[in-house]
């Protein structure tokens, strides 16, 4: 996810990425960033979602159903 927000910064793109946290979070802590996740797909004019081999967790598919839901575009990094 770096290396994408790094090359997009560099083309011009404004990037508002979803947090990141170095350590276990608490539940508190998890769904204040599920929240703050979606606030930020309002914010966006597409998402691009980072998935090395197509993966997608749980998290990121019920951002990606809010997006789609908002008609906010989804594209993705490998094929899902």
């Amino acid at each position: 996810m770096r290396a994408a927000n790094r090359e997009l910064t560099f083309a011009g793109v404004i990037v508002v990425a979803p947090g990141e946290a170095d350590e276990l979070v608490t539940e508190e802590q998890k769904t204040a960033l599920d929240a703050l996740h979606l606030r930020k797909i309002d914010l966006a004019d597409r998402v691009l979602v980072v998935n090395p081999g197509g993966y997608v967790g749980q998290s990121t598919r019920r951002e990606i159903a809010y997006a789609d839901a908002t008609g906010t575009p989804v594209s993705f990094t490998d094929p899902v």
